[in-house]
């Protein structure tokens, strides 16, 4: 079980992350090469979990999603369903609101090749267990891809082999609350239509349906 620290910018529980981090803000001295917090509603009734932040995306803008191709297709989605006010993230100064939704990550920190290491990602989730202990009651949990799918089940101390991933499954949890799974919105997925945009907006559908059933 990992402990639940409070989150910070200044986080070095991980020793490779950290050192590359100090790199990074030496050539990349107007990125914020920090951990990246979580951005949007802090009482929300979904809670999207990424990987980790992108090099030139959230670890520039310090906000999840914001300034690179991944965040293209989650923002325009979110702006359809009605939980973001703009259809693109291109800066944290940006006025962009999220309303019942919080994106986060299940690795704080830029990780070199984009590749965390499995220690890394559970050092990293005593975090994603304090977010996802403060979710209400019939909240709805998005996992996009399989490590951050992976890094859901850890954190709320259920076992991965019991739940594989799949996208577009759901998975009725305690609480009332609901994990469901995506391939992650990222440059590959798209560009090889691994993941289309239709197949996204059919998962935002799904959460939109479950939050209907939940209200009712």
């Amino acid at each position: 079980m990992s402990e639940s620290p409070d989150f910070t910018i200044e986080c070095r529980r991980c020793p490779r992350l950290a050192s590359f981090l100090d790199d990074v803000r030496v050539r990349y001295q107007h990125y914020h090469a920090r951990p990246v917090p979580a951005f949007g509603d802090p009482n929300p009734r979904l809670l999207i979990v990424g990987l980790a932040p992108g090099m030139h995306g959230a670890n520039a803008s310090g906000r999840p999603f914001t300034g690179d191709h991944a965040g293209i297709l989650l923002y325009k989605t979110l702006f359809e369903y009605g939980f973001s006010s703009h259809a693109d993230a291109v800066a944290a100064g940006q006025d962009l609101v999220l309303t019942d939704c919080r994106i986060t990550n299940a690795v704080k920190c830029l990780p070199p090749q984009n590749k965390p290491l499995g220690s890394e990602v559970i050092t990293c989730n005593g975090y994603l267990r304090s977010e996802l202990a403060q979710l209400k009651r019939g909240a709805l949990i998005l996992a996009l891809g399989g490590l951050a799918h992976s890094a859901v089940l850890r954190a709320l101390d259920l076992k991965v082999g019991g739940h594989k991933f799949g996208h577009g499954v759901s998975r009725a949890l305690n609480e009332g609350r609901w994990l469901i799974s995506s391939y992650h919105c990222s440059r590959y997925n798209t560009q090889t239509r691994r993941l289309t945009p239709e197949m996204f907006t059919a998962v935002f559908a799904q959460i939109r349906k479950l939050m209907t059933h939940e209200c009712t």
